[in-house]
């Protein structure tokens, strides 16, 4: 052998040998950054890998396992080491992995139950050269499977509406409960900003998702009122709402991968609580009216402290109109001929109408061509019935600034309301009648039915006492309250009544 050759024999030995070191260094590496505890075995026994996570759940370190024949009286009690040696030759004998659930003895001499998967090493020709166990604690392992399942759970058989956010504030996961709440497909919400979803709540949503990024979960649940686009004429939605903030457990810090929300449809039960505090509240609101009533010496004082009672949290105007005996007809005049006229001229031009909610709501305004042309001294063909009655305003609440209601001057001159007014149509009713401009209200609206300026809603009230009609009250509200509906109605009601019983207690003393 020749110098050079010899040179060149010992450099590849050299080669060989560092990168059988680099070989296993990286493996040392890659044994010691598993989850999971690893140790591995010769064909006759002898323990050849212990890596960092078995040292830490069993105790031994990597000098004191390596080397050791079998687990038998240091890592298993002899009592269950022919039950362990038993799966591992198993495990050398057959293909795929193997999985058992072991008790082993850590270093201080207390049983650990694990739960193994073990398989068989083979050498490049295939020949079995030893076995490998990787294992954990089990109830690591049972955290980890129930988690899994409570994930796989919340996105399928939950009856809470669960969507997981990413960092942009975009849906990424959505659970079936959620996509129905949110009334698309499941996968058409992946991606899309939230404000194509809502077209109501989506600042308040947004800014809690942004703030248990930046700080967490917040100590208790929310609640938020929505309007879905898709909705867009359905009352708002109330959602009782949780948020959870996401982490990777695979970083050594917290990195946010983003939000899990949890909501629950209460709207059902928040507007049963609304109205039953809104049903106290009036109720307080007409025993404190009784009470002040009841101090007044004057009964008409008494009837406008009743009205102001009742404005409160209910209306912004308040009007109280009392019914005076019609003049009498000038001689020679046919009043049976006037009413038939009367009744004829309004069938031919669509008739009075009743002006109620869903009327108004639709922009229908029977009887206002009428009253502008009343308005200016023209006759359209429509005459009022001889039974329409005088209304003389007797209380009003202020209009420009808040105080108490208060008496006009005794003029005895009617409010010229036209044919088909609220006030005329609740009178002849004996009963209520609603009104509202709707959303695309004409101009003058209010002022054609002779209501403060701003006014949107009507509600118009008969008053009645001792079987006889009184008058009428009028309550309106401004565009920043929700129409009149039936329980409103019935409240005006009952603050009618008790009016109606003040002013006649006032007629009859004044007679």
């Amino acid at each position: 052998m020749t110098a050079s050759s010899a040179s060149s024999a010992s450099s590849a030995s050299a080669r060989c040998a560092a990168d059988e070191t680099e070989d296993s260094g990286l493996l040392a590496a890659l044994l010691d950054g598993m989850d999971a505890a690893l140790v591995a075995f010769a064909a006759d026994g002898t323990v050849t890998h212990w890596n960092h996570e078995a040292e830490r759940i069993l105790g031994w370190t990597t000098a004191e396992a390596v080397g050791r024949t079998g687990l038998t009286g240091w890592a298993v009690r002899k009592e269950d080491a022919d039950g362990i040696e038993a799966a591992l030759a198993a495990a050398m004998r057959s293909p795929g992995r193997q999985v058992h659930e072991f008790a082993l003895l850590t270093k201080d001499g207390h049983r650990v139950l694990v739960r193994t998967q073990s398989s068989a090493v083979r050498a490049p020709g295939g020949r079995v050269v030893g076995v490998y166990c990787a294992f954990s604690e089990v109830h690591t392992q049972m955290d980890l499977e129930r988690s899994i399942a409570l994930s796989e759970a919340l996105f399928e058989d939950a009856s809470w509406g669960v969507v997981l956010i990413d960092a942009d504030l975009r849906p990424a996961v959505v659970n079936a409960h959620a996509a129905r709440a949110l009334g698309v497909g499941r996968t058409a919400l992946l991606g899309r900003p939230l404000g194509e979803l809502l077209a109501q709540g989506v600042e308040e949503l947004e800014c809690a998702l942004q703030h248990v990024l930046a700080e967490g979960a917040p100590p208790a649940v929310s609640e938020l009122w929505v309007t879905l686009r898709a909705e867009a004429e359905v009352p708002r939605r109330c959602w009782r709402s949780g948020f959870v903030r996401l982490a990777s457990p695979m970083a050594e810090e917290p990195v946010p991968l983003g939000v899990a929300w949890l909501f629950q449809d209460i709207t059902a039960t928040k507007r049963a609580e609304q109205e039953n505090s809104l049903l106290r509240f009036r109720a307080q609101q007409l025993h404190r009216a009784g009470r002040a009533a009841a101090d007044c010496p004057d009964p008409a004082e008494a009837a406008a402290v009743h009205l102001d009672f009742a404005l409160a949290g209910f209306a912004d105007h308040g009007l109280v109109d009392l019914a005076t005996t019609p003049a009498p007809a000038p001689f020679g005049a046919v009043t049976e001929g006037d009413a038939l006229d009367a009744y004829e001229t309004q069938g031919a031009t669509g008739g009075v109408g009743v002006e109620s909610v869903a009327g108004a709501a639709g922009g229908a305004e029977p009887g206002s061509g009428a009253g502008d042309a009343a308005a200016a001294g023209t006759d359209a063909g429509r005459r009022t019935p001889a039974g329409t009655p005088r209304l003389v305003r007797a209380l009003a609440s202020p209009a420009g600034s808040p105080g108490p209601s208060g008496t006009p001057a005794a003029t005895g001159i009617p409010v010229p309301y036209v044919p088909g007014h609220p006030a005329l149509q609740a009178y002849e009713r004996r009963g209520s009648v609603r009104t509202s401009a709707g959303p695309a209200s004409p101009e003058g609206w209010a002022a054609a039915r002779r209501w403060p300026d701003g006014t949107v809603h009507g509600l118009c009230v008969v008053l009645c006492s001792r079987g006889r009609r009184l008058g009428v009250a009028t309550f309106l509200r401004a565009p920043a309250r929700r129409p009149f509906d039936r329980a409103d109605a019935d409240y005006a009601e009952e603050v009618a009544a008790r009016i109606a019983a003040a002013l006649d207690l006032a007629g009859a003393a004044s007679r």
